[in-house]
């Protein structure tokens, strides 16, 4: 069901400048023209773990294995894998394939590209960290040698993009970009992948643009017919759909809901849509002996998991649902969903129901009969509706005695906060490109894991998390996982949200399949 939206005010002015920056070139056949909310904060394809990052360098990069858009694995950059042993793992490497710049592709690229990702900077580290070595049998065939049977292996080498070494050693990129630490280097602005499209121009935050890659080994199998793309985030909701809706803009993948009849009665638009590999949730620094923005002094309220569950009793799920994602979101009691591997539908179904009484009544028993304050940090530029989600949540609180101050920032301010573990309470969206519980647990619920702004983690459940990158047998390995699972929704580090869906809004001449992972691909798409 479609909700009926206000209409927008948008000055001319400002369309104006749009449609300067996205104007059709007379030279190109066709020129997808692409907006969404916010742009990547680096190219450099293992700095950062962003969807919106993973996004612009699958249109550069390729990785070895790829997958469909009925997320099923296939060949990439590997034309075939088999396992030699249980920790060894065998490539075949495609031949002919060139660097952007002409340099070959070899598998002196992919035991530098592996031994890159693996480096501290990197931010996709958790993807690799099994593989103990990276062995070159000939130019085109490697083996990968891991700690432990790894049963997910490939699946994690779908987000690892192949790099050139020489160009990164010419430019000195080694090592991925310190993203958390802001440094800059050559591989955030430019890049030299083997993928269908070429990187033409960059002005972060302005436009991007990527032209075909005449030479891309995949031009015979996956025929799209897109000889340029020009992104332009845009960060204002009323500007983006007045671009879609105006023509300046051909694809719009994160189009407001309140605007999705408006833009469904053009006749000259229509709208897609899935459910997507994401949940939405809040989280609490469950570590710090002291809160760094919060009226309570000298120890961390967070650390009693009565206020964690008090904080959820305060939370109306259904207001939100209704109110802020105009019915377009499901009610979640797990952090993942369907069809992840761990999901539980009787958790997932069975959230902790809305009772601000019982909240207050927790937060009163923990010590906190008149409430506290805290800060919330919220990204205000990277899922459906997040700055109010966040301020719909403000007002909850309020009802149960926490005060709270709302942070919201765009995701290029927010992300360090999370990555760097400056934060007291947060909303975070997760997916999962592995399909499987293991990149949750590593990224976001080991003691370790890079993400893991909650500080939340135990030796035995650290341990429990690392046993299960190398249990190959399914039962045993389901069998942990579900241990896991069963102590993360005791302890409730995390209060979950919902499970968003997803709407890419686009030109009828347009074709290009959504993908659940809300990563559009550009070589699947056609101009009609």
């Amino acid at each position: 069901m479609f909700f009926k939206s206000k209409p927008l005010m948008l000055a001319g002015m400002v369309l104006g400048a749009i449609a300067t920056q996205t104007a059709m070139p007379a030279y190109a056949e066709n020129v997808l023209r692409y907006t969404n909310v916010g742009d990547a904060p680096t190219l450099d394809p293992h700095a950062l773990n962003t969807l919106v990052t993973l996004m612009a360098d699958i249109q550069m990069y390729d990785a070895l294995v790829m997958r469909n858009p009925d997320m099923i694995k296939i060949p990439g950059l590997a034309t075939s894998w088999k396992n030699i042993d249980p920790n060894t793992w065998e490539f075949k490497l495609r031949e002919g394939v060139a660097f952007h710049n002409g340099n070959p592709f070899n598998a002196d690229d992919v035991v530098f590209s592996i031994k890159r990702a693996q480096a501290e900077t990197s931010q996709m580290k958790g993807y690799v960290n099994t593989i103990k070595d990276v062995k070159k049998i000939d130019d085109y065939t490697v083996q990968f040698i891991t700690e432990k049977p790894n049963p997910i292996l490939l699946d994690q080498l779908v987000n690892i993009f192949m790099m050139d070494e020489e160009w990164s050693k010419e430019h000195e990129v080694e090592t991925p970009q310190n993203f958390s630490g802001k440094q800059e280097t050559y591989a955030v602005r430019h890049e030299n992948g083997t993928g269908a499209f070429k990187l033409e121009s960059r002005d972060p935050d302005v436009k991007t643009v990527l032209v075909r890659n005449e030479n891309w080994w995949g031009n015979k199998s996956y025929k799209h017919n897109i000889d340029k793309v020009i992104w332009t985030p845009i960060a204002n909701d009323a500007t983006r759909v007045a671009a879609l809706l105006s023509g300046e803009v051909d694809l719009l993948t994160d189009p407001p809901l309140q605007d999705l009849n408006r833009i469904l009665s053009d006749d000259k638009l229509k709208v897609e849509k899935t459910s997507q590999i994401r949940t939405i949730f809040f989280g609490f620094d469950v570590k710090s002996d002291e809160l760094r923005h919060s009226s309570v002094k000298g120890k961390n309220p967070f650390k009693d998991v009565r206020v964690r569950e008090a904080f959820y009793h305060a939370i109306d799920i259904n207001a939100i649902k209704r109110a802020v994602m105009r019915g377009m979101a499901i009610p979640a009691g797990m952090i993942i969903e369907p069809p992840i591997n761990g999901y539980k539908a009787e958790w997932d179904k069975n959230r902790l129901p809305y009772d601000p009484e019982k909240a207050k009544a927790l937060l009163a028993e923990a010590g906190y009969p008149d409430g506290f304050s805290v800060q919330l940090d919220c990204p205000n530029n990277r899922y459906q509706n997040d700055e109010s989600i966040c301020q719909a949540a403000v007002g909850m609180l309020a009802k149960v005695g926490i005060d709270v101050r709302l942070n919201a920032q765009p995701k290029t301010q927010f992300f360090p906060l999370i990555t760097g573990r400056g934060t007291d309470f947060f909303l975070l969206g997760w997916g999962i490109p592995t399909m499987d519980s293991g990149f949750i647990f590593d990224y976001l619920l080991h003691s370790e894991g890079s993400w893991n702004a909650s500080g939340y983690g135990t030796p035995e459940l650290d341990a429990k998390i690392e046993a299960i990158r190398g249990i190959v047998d399914v039962d045993q390995r389901n069998k942990m996982i579900d241990e896991i699972w069963t102590q993360v929704q005791k302890d409730m580090p995390y209060l979950p949200l919902h499970h968003q869906m997803i709407f890419w809004a686009m030109s009828k001449k347009l074709d290009i399949p959504i993908e659940p992972n809300d990563m559009p691909r550009f070589y699947w798409a056609t101009m009609n």
